[in-house]
């Protein structure tokens, strides 16, 4: 039995860049919000410091940080209020102060 997707876009629209993601290359489509690419990949922002848990977002506006990720210069992004730009590399996880990754 295949999985069921939990996210299923009101307009089909055929990726045209790529957002790569903790090593992995995830199709995109310019103009989309991070979380959006996200979640229509079946992927999570990261995982609950509390229990482990996936998660994805809570708000979706910009004001509980649940969606951050982080550039690989170490920037943090609120994936709900940042839009796909070409050549995007970021992580889930923070870089580790005074790393160079």
């Amino acid at each position: 039995m295949s999985a069921i997707p939990q996210f299923y876009p009101a307009v089909h629209r055929t990726p045209d860049t790529t957002v790569h993601i903790d090593g992995h290359d995830i199709p995109a489509c310019s103009g989309d919000t991070l979380i959006a690419v996200l979640l229509a990949a079946g992927q999570v922002t990261g995982w609950s410091e509390f229990d482990g848990e996936p998660r994805s977002g809570f708000c979706l506006m910009g004001a509980c940080q649940d969606c951050t990720l982080w550039t690989s210069s170490g920037k943090r992004l609120r994936a709900c209020m940042t839009e796909v730009q070409p050549g995007m590399s970021l992580r889930r996880t923070a870089p580790l102060e005074g790393s160079s990754t």
